[in-house]
């Protein structure tokens, strides 16, 4: 099999107009198409980053919590490359939205920091 590259990535949200909010707003992602599936009382969101299909944005009556943060089975974090770490980080400073540190990776040198979405998945925020 030869995959030719990542779809898209599926995230469940407990509220979904605040997460919408935070990936369109905070994290600059453009909203391509919304629809409410009655059958599932679902909402679903397609985002994309750069023009490109990257994100789908759900919410669902009642969706358990993570089980523990960030090591549980399973997807452990978002990842997305920024030209300038320490820019990326001031203006989520400015929006009042918390992050960890700036860090450096021991492997590659390249700076990097952590934060959370509104439902505690975390995102990478990696320099290019």
């Amino acid at each position: 099999m030869r995959l030719n590259k990542v779809h898209h990535i599926a995230v469940i949200c407990s509220d979904y107009r605040r997460s919408l909010d935070f990936y369109t707003r905070v994290l600059g992602m453009e909203l391509l198409a919304e629809h409410y599936r009655e059958a599932r009382q679902s909402w679903k969101a397609d985002l994309a980053l750069n023009g490109e299909y990257v994100v789908e944005l759900f919410s669902f009556p009642s969706p358990p919590p993570r089980p523990s943060h960030p090591e549980a089975a399973g997807l452990r974090h978002l990842a997305f490359e920024v030209d300038d770490i320490c820019e990326a980080a001031a203006e989520l400073e400015r929006l009042g939205i918390n992050h960890e540190p700036v860090r450096t990776d021991e492997y590659t040198g390249r700076r990097f920091f952590f934060l959370q979405d509104p439902d505690g998945l975390p995102i990478e925020m990696y320099e290019h």
